[in-house]
């Protein structure tokens, strides 16, 4: 019987596992969230971007919107104008597949794309306090969780243990989420049903596998590795030094999300 079961639950990984590696991904509720952020050190400056959350009943896909719209067109095969395409240009690469056991990422570093597997632990406080967000009443949790701590306050009256990001384990759905010095703030703004498949879930189908930790050790050498593509088309050697420049400062005064692997 012990064994049975264990060939059962290595089943239902490699299954998870298949789901993730592929294109598509049945859903059937969406939560929309608002991320207000602050990408560098050096200034008070905000930025303003949207994302979403697909949820069915074993897993989660979370993607930022631009991308998930930009995805879906070069799914369907749309001529977009590379004018057009900007508007598809975000900050956030990341599709974060969300499992009680694990998180599956893929991300874009220097123009290629990677993927991982991290291990799903979230250890929350539950807090007496609560609020209402979306007519929703939610109940206030905390944790410290990639070099932050975080707030979330999640609500129960949404049975899915899902949320931005790679936030998630809560008994219901994460409605907001933010750091102590409140340089990522995530905002529920929309929870609908919407039973379809997408197609577009994770279009990075050749994405290099590797772990998190070389993932760090790339994001360490991301400006010489943009420079080495960048040589490649641009011969003014005052453009590139002006490039370069304008990378190690930037890289400098980064403010990422996460400040420590775990």
């Amino acid at each position: 019987m012990k064994k049975m079961k264990k060939i059962i639950g290595l089943l239902h990984v490699l299954m998870v596992t298949f789901v993730f590696c592929q294109k598509k991904f049945d859903v059937v509720f969406e939560a929309d969230y608002k991320l207000n952020y602050k990408l560098s050190k050096a200034s008070n400056y905000k930025k303003t971007t949207t994302f979403a959350l697909l949820i069915n009943q074993e897993a989660s896909f979370f993607k930022n919107m631009n991308k998930y719209i930009g995805d879906s067109l070069e799914v369907e095969k749309v001529d977009i104008p590379l004018n057009e395409s900007m508007k598809y240009v975000t900050d956030f690469r990341e599709t974060i597949g969300t499992t009680s056991a694990k998180l599956y990422v893929t991300t874009e570093i220097n123009y290629a794309d990677y993927s991982y597997e991290e291990i799903n632990s979230i250890s929350w406080k539950m807090k007496n306090e609560f609020k209402t967000i979306l007519g929703f009443k939610c109940q206030k949790a905390e944790t410290t969780k990639y070099g932050r701590t975080w707030t979330a306050w999640f609500t129960p009256e949404i049975p899915f243990q899902y949320g931005p990001y790679k936030f998630n384990g809560l008994p219901g759905l994460i409605t907001e989420l933010y750091d102590s010095r409140d340089d990522y703030r995530y905002t529920l703004y929309s929870f609908r049903k919407r039973k379809y498949t997408c197609k577009s879930a994770n279009t990075a189908m050749r994405a290099k596998a590797t772990t998190k930790e070389q993932i760090w050790e790339l994001l360490k050498n991301k400006i010489a590795g943009r420079m080495k593509v960048h040589e490649q088309f641009i011969e003014n050697k005052e453009d590139l030094e002006m490039i370069r420049r304008n990378a190690v400062e930037a890289e400098k005064n980064y403010n990422p999300i996460e400040l420590s692997i775990y």
